[in-house]
């Protein structure tokens, strides 16, 4: 054997019992995976005021889950901007991280956030048995035990809240949605009906991107960006999102349906409980058949936009137990005119 020889052994020897040295030796493990990441997205300042308000609302009641890791994910411009909210969130034990997304799907509402849920899934792997991917404007009010999914489902979901752009379970496809399941490759026997919270009406498969539980080495939410990228270059719907807001506005939800349908099996999902994504006052603001104006027994609940300008008398409206309506009147900052 040649010095040469000599020397590649040994380093090669060296290199073989480095990467073999078990845990203890110079390579601790792997910390055990949590039960469960909460994390959201935001693109302006006050989506991260939110966000705030959703970690102390955790670290406040989600029990067991108190301490879980809570991530924000936001565009490096504005995590750049060093607000003091941002700066909040440290004390709260709030991650922020940069996520990006492809100049040319920005055109589309809420585009950058289904590349943020992306990446959040990535990260969460090996991570954690649950994400819990929720909207900024969500608030927790108890243990959310329905997150932590029974063995052998991959996804905890809620129907959209009302209609919108979807169809009716009984109607037949439409251009928009016709062209956008041949694009993905939807099935029609894998179609299924869900019903609105709001109106009680029977829909095709449409599903709420803003509450989402998933394991994260199943790809659901990788798969849902790839969706999207399939979605937003074809010029038929393009065009269709040009002479309609509304489907501008939700083609993110088409291209997670889309990816739920052609992603996992019908026994890989489970539909979480109304007491799940609880829209609160959803009626004032959208409309509905019925009022979310009662708290008791809800887990979490989205406030949207309501808190902007509430009714003078929101608070003796609302229902449910005393500490969590005195918690919402002091934490969105509403006081009763």
């Amino acid at each position: 054997m040649t010095w040469r020889s000599r020397i590649f052994f040994v380093i090669a020897s060296v290199t073989v019992l480095a990467l073999a040295s078990p845990a203890g030796e110079g390579n601790p493990p792997p910390p055990d995976p949590q039960p469960i990441i909460f994390a959201s997205f935001a693109e302006s300042a006050q989506q991260v005021e939110h966000v705030r308000l959703l970690a102390t609302s955790i670290r406040t009641f989600a029990g067991a889950y108190k301490d879980a890791s809570v991530r924000l994910y936001a565009p490096a411009g504005l995590v750049a901007e060093g607000s003091e909210t941002l700066k909040s969130l440290a004390a709260l034990g709030v991650e922020v991280r940069h996520c990006t997304a492809p100049a040319a799907v920005l055109w589309f509402f809420f585009a950058a956030k289904v590349y943020a849920a992306a990446q959040a899934e990535a990260d969460a792997v090996g991570r954690a048995t649950i994400l819990a991917w929720l909207d900024d404007d969500t608030v927790v009010l108890q243990q959310p035990d329905e997150f932590l999914l029974p063995a052998g489902t991959n996804l905890g979901y809620r129907p959209v809240m009302h209609k919108n752009v979807g169809l009716f379970y009984n109607e037949p496809m439409d251009a928009f949605w016709g062209r956008a399941f041949a694009l993905l490759g939807v099935k029609e026997s894998s179609i299924f009906p869900v019903v609105t919270p709001a109106d009680g009406d029977t829909l095709r498969t449409y599903v709420n991107a803003g509450c989402l539980a998933v394991r994260p080495e199943r790809g659901l939410l990788g798969r849902w960006a790839a969706c999207f990228s399939m979605l937003h270059p074809d010029p038929e719907l393009t065009e269709m999102c040009r002479q309609d807001l509304a489907k501008r506005i939700f083609i993110h939800q088409v291209a997670l349906t889309g990816a739920i349908l052609t992603h996992l099996a019908r026994h890989e999902m489970v539909e979480l409980s109304d007491r799940i994504n609880y829209p609160i006052f959803f009626e004032s603001n959208f409309g509905a058949k019925r009022d979310f104006r009662d708290l008791t027994g809800v887990v979490t609940f989205r406030h949207e936009s309501y808190f902007k300008d509430p009714a003078p008398d929101w608070e003796r409206q609302l229902r449910g137990p005393a500490d969590r309506i005195a918690w919402i009147k002091t934490h969105l900052a509403v006081t009763s005119r």
